[in-house]
């Protein structure tokens, strides 16, 4: 039996490898645009959006490896009522900063874990965070120095790093703001005898 993280998530693997965890890693491609608008379609509420794509990621990868623990997660950005993805360039990413400004957003997140093409767990968190009111001149000095966070991440920032500066105000786990609900996690995992008690 094997732990498999179904992303391609560079703060997933480093969450997961800093808490001392062994698994291997396999992204889940799915369209996500299209499960998403398929959803809001549907009048399903962001936790049910959020929930579904980590589910689908988790399903893809344990289809093809039975027998092993299959964890997948997602986190939809949420503000004024307004879902966002991932930026596509640098002038979304600034229209999009510029949005956010003196603004609390929400980052819904969610985490599944399946074995043998079936789900055995999901769990929900919704961090928000405010981004305090900086001005044009350091948007820009930002949107230089970030790098790969302004199309990495949905809300066009690394909180570990650079990203930090954004903000004025942040309520909520940490790891969930990261991407990832680790500490229900690993207490399911110990539940399930894949960690010692």
């Amino acid at each position: 039996m094997t732990l498999i993280l179904a992303s391609k998530s560079t703060s997933r693997r480093t969450l997961l490898k800093q808490a001392g965890l062994n698994f291997k890693t396999i992204a889940a491609n799915i369209d996500e645009n299209r499960l998403k608008n398929e959803m809001l379609k549907l009048g399903s509420k962001i936790s049910e959006i959020s929930e579904k794509l980590a589910s689908e990621k988790t399903l893809k990868i344990s289809r093809d490896h039975l027998n092993d623990y299959v964890i997948g997660a997602d986190q939809i950005l949420t503000c004024d009522e307004k879902l966002f993805s991932k930026a596509k360039d640098i002038e979304e990413a600034r229209e999009n900063l510029k949005f956010f400004r003196g603004k609390y957003h929400t980052l819904t997140t969610s985490v599944s874990l399946a074995i043998n093409e079936n789900i055995i767990w999901c769990y929900t968190s919704e961090p928000r965070l405010k981004m305090r009111h900086f001005s044009d001149e350091f948007l820009e000095e930002y949107l230089v120095k970030a790098e790969a966070a302004i199309t990495a991440s949905v809300g066009c920032y690394f909180i570990e790093d650079l990203g930090i500066q954004l903000f004025s105000d942040v309520n909520g786990d940490y790891n969930d703001i990261l991407g990832l609900p680790l500490l229900p996690l690993i207490q399911k995992l110990r539940e399930l005898n894949l960690l010692n008690e």
